[in-house]
Parts: structure tokens; sequence; C-alpha cells
């Protein structure tokens, strides 16, 4: 599984991922966020208004059970885990005594 990680600068969110899931066929907006001093891993979602006039939520990928999907996740948090070692995270301060 090839996965592309991007930062992002502002919020609980560390980075979203493009997952190639086959050649030339990516997935993307794989949300990496930070829990406290842990990591989840959120799959995108399609959101709409029904006829009810509730906002519902659907999940863009789907997997067979529950185990599947937790086992896709913390392989995700993995590769996460190990490109946070290679990029580290810069944090930048604006001096605003200036």
């Amino acid at each position: 599984m090839t996965i592309r990680f991007r930062d992002v600068g502002k919020g609980v969110v560390e980075a979203r991922a493009s997952i190639e899931i086959v050649p030339g066929v990516y997935i993307n907006e794989i949300t990496v966020v930070r829990r406290g001093r842990d990591f989840d891993i959120e799959v995108p979602q399609k959101s709409f208004k029904g006829n009810d006039g509730k906002i519902h939520f659907v999940d863009i990928i789907t997997f067979e059970n529950e185990q599947k999907k937790i086992i896709w996740q913390m392989e995700i948090k993995e590769h996460f885990l190990e490109w946070r070692k290679k990029n580290k995270n810069v944090l930048i301060y604006e001096n605003r005594d200036r």
C-alpha cells in the first residue's frame, strides 16, 4: 500500500493521507487526528440532508467487518508514525512584541 502524507498546520488534524489502492487510483482525505498523546485515523465521509431534514453521514470506504477496519486503520497509523519520525513537525511562532 502506497501512502502519501501531507502536514496540516492547524487544529487537531495532524496530517492528511492519500492512499493508492491500485496503480493510478487514489483515495484522498484520510485524516490523522491527534487525541491527546495518541492518534486516530478517520475515513472520509459524505454528508447529505435527508427528507426528514436531518444531516446523514455515509462512509466513503466500507469494510466487511469492524476488525478489518481496525487493522486497516492501525496499518495507516504505523505508516504515519514512521513518516513523522522522518519528517518532524516544525512549529513556527510569531513574535507579537514587534
